[in-house]
């Protein structure tokens, strides 16, 4: 497909295109000293069908954009059969198909790439587009518009800072902004939270755990379930199926850490979970995407000591019957202050970020207040109606 300015539209089906649309984000954020290169390993498994179980339930299609011959963009274009089932006042619903991993050289390039991932998203049936979101809403949810000062955390997004008004400039409208919080940890927290978790720790009904890595299959089933159910209610929900909640725990076992993620118990039974990350970004911004030549060393060295100055808090979550009430705070304090005294105590960590939060989020964003945390990025997820084809 040939749109305006000599940009060529071309649906990615071989393994050449496969390589180009992975590298080309290399090539375009080489300027970036804050962008963190993905293992290029990694890359290639999360948008290969058969290796991300995330395809058992979408449709999927990439797409490169090409200037002169020469790779200048890639986006994608996808449908999630699950979050079509959701109610639509949760964000998702029928209809709505989303692109993600989009990168470009300028603004004509990038409305070049929405238009086509637009145009497949209509054939397909889809009315309406949320994006960016890379791929499925477990990954890399929106676009970051504030915090390109800094480096982004494990597992986090980074994008150039002018793709926000290219974005805005097709059409687009924000839909749902999501923000994450710094927050010092060497020194503790405020009295009244010290209070709170000194009566939680009284309640005999009540246990904090760590999880059991001799147990870990079913302690990461036990979170992934409670994720699940914590936020079925959530914007933007779908639900994790059992093959991804198993491919989640096998990504992650090598960076889990028994004094990192907690479990609460209430009269035995598991009512709420707090999962927090060493910072692998740190090693990662090192490596320039690849293990080779001395890339895997370095990995597996900072795997088994990492003594990280940044912690990442990517979820956690109270049990749907329990949430709005005065326990659910107090176990979330608990888990929290926890966790945050083996981190410091165990891998020297000064300073955590929680997050993604929704801003909406009354009963977190309370909670982030309380612990005296600052926003310090924020992510746009943008929406717009589209026309569906016509047969």
């Amino acid at each position: 497909m040939v749109v305006g300015q000599d940009i060529v539209i071309q649906p990615v089906s071989t393994k050449a295109q496969t390589k180009e649309f992975i590298d080309i984000a290399y090539e375009l954020n080489a300027y970036d000293p804050h962008w963190v290169p993905p293992l290029k390993t990694e890359m290639a498994n999360l948008i290969t069908p058969g290796k991300n179980p995330f395809f058992d339930h979408a449709r999927v299609q990439f797409f490169l954009a090409l200037r002169q011959g020469k790779v200048v963009g890639r986006i994608s274009a996808h449908i999630d059969e699950l979050a079509l089932q959701q109610p639509p006042e949760q964000g998702m619903g029928p209809g709505t198909g989303n692109w993600g991993w989009m990168e470009a050289t300028d603004e004509a390039v990038m409305h070049a790439l929405i238009d086509a991932a637009e145009a497949w998203l209509k054939k397909e049936g889809m009315t309406r587009v949320l994006a960016p979101i890379s791929m499925s809403v477990w990954e890399e949810p929106g676009l970051l518009t504030q915090g390109h000062d800094h480096s982004p955390m494990i597992l986090m997004g980074h994008h150039n800072a002018a793709y926000q008004g290219w974005i805005e400039n097709f059409g687009y409208t924000v839909a749902k902004r999501l923000v994450t919080y710094h927050l010092p940890v060497e020194d503790g927290f405020p009295e009244l939270v010290k209070r709170i978790v000194a009566s939680g720790e009284r309640n005999k009904r009540l246990k904090i755990r760590r999880v059991d890595k001799k147990h870990f299959d079913r302690d990461a089933a036990i979170i992934m379930n409670l994720l699940n159910d914590a936020w079925s209610k959530n914007w933007g929900f779908v639900p994790m199926t059992d093959r991804e909640i198993a491919h989640a725990g096998k990504s992650l076992k090598p960076i889990v850490h028994e004094h990192l993620i907690r479990i609460a118990e209430l009269e035995g039974e598991p009512v709420a979970f707090m999962m927090t990350l060493p910072d692998m970004n740190e090693v990662l911004k090192t490596m320039k995407g690849s293990l080779w030549p001395f890339g895997w060393a370095k990995l597996l060295w900072w795997l088994k000591f990492p003594k990280s100055h940044s912690m990442r808090v990517p979820l956690m979550g109270v049990k749907k019957e329990l949430q709005n009430s005065r326990l659910a705070s107090q176990m979330v304090f608990m888990l929290i202050e926890y966790i945050r005294r083996d981190a410091k105590l165990h891998f020297g960590t000064k300073r955590a970020e929680i997050g993604w939060i929704l801003e909406d989020n009354q009963g977190m964003v309370a909670i982030a207040e309380a612990i005296e945390a600052t926003i310090n990025r924020e992510y746009l997820i943008y929406e717009k109606p589209i026309t569906t084809a016509k047969p």
